[in-house]
């Protein structure tokens, strides 16, 4: 019997991150469609939780691609959709920094982006040319000079597709906020992502809840802060690495 076999009925809602814990970018992680069916088949709801910059149904669309049956889920959080909620606020120009698959959906979700003289960027990560933060830094030192806003909709500083590992958005805004930058950050581990999730779920009871994840500072700070017991799953981005110390994080497992 595994842990998950054990798992304590009063976990009415299951908050899962995908990345690095349903599949690795490129394919299914073994078992995780038995698993996620599994405590679906048990009445707990399954709220995907995911820092990915898009909305909810591009999400759904690349589950689609890897074969994760719609049957699997509840409902999905994204980072990307608080990000545009967000944007669409704003009554001044938005600049844009991901790439040309991004911003098309972002698009197709009502916002519009300038390419000069805006006081606000919305940044998903890496674009299409550069794949090193470090080639963003003249861009940056210009942002910081003209107190550019960059909204972060992805917090990851780093995900793992097929093994190798990709910097992500949240690299390069602490690469901006070093620099002396402004940065909004959206998803895990900040309250706007988990209001929405909870609301997919109905709004239970925080006891009721249990965070699945592989993020140290996303997945499992997220849990604590909002209070949720956590499992920490090994296999993701720290896959190698020791266990840390669980007294850092209450209330949490390993998987």
């Amino acid at each position: 019997m595994s842990f998950w076999d054990g798992l304590d009925a009063r976990y009415s809602v299951i908050l899962c991150d995908i990345w690095g814990v349903v599949h690795d970018g490129v394919k299914l992680y073994p078992n995780a469609v038995e698993r996620l069916r599994q405590w679906r088949e048990q009445g707990r709801q399954v709220i995907l939780i995911t820092n990915a910059p898009r909305t909810a149904d591009a999400v759904e669309a690349q589950l689609d691609r890897l074969g994760l049956p719609r049957d699997c889920w509840t409902g999905v959080s994204t980072s990307g959709e608080a990000g545009i909620d967000c944007i669409k606020t704003l009554h001044h120009p938005t600049g844009f920094l991901g790439t040309r698959d991004d911003r098309a959906i972002l698009e197709d979700h009502g916002l519009s982006f300038a390419e000069a003289n805006f006081t606000d960027v919305a940044v998903t990560g890496l674009d299409d040319e550069r794949g090193h933060v470090d080639e963003y830094r003249d861009q940056f030192t210009a942002w910081a000079a003209s107190d550019v806003l960059f909204h972060c909709f992805n917090p990851d500083r780093v995900v793992v597709r097929g093994g190798v590992a990709e910097p992500c958005a949240g690299a390069l805004a602490d690469v901006y906020e070093g620099m002396g930058g402004r940065v909004a950050w959206y998803g895990k581990p900040h309250s706007s992502i988990y209001d929405y999730a909870m609301s997919l779920a109905g709004n239970p009871p925080h006891e009721a809840v249990l965070a699945v994840g592989d993020a140290l500072v996303t997945d499992m700070l997220g849990a604590a802060r909002q209070g949720f017991d956590a499992v920490f799953v090994q296999g993701g981005i720290h896959a190698g690495e020791p266990f840390p110390d669980r007294r850092s994080v209450p209330q949490w497992s390993r998987c």
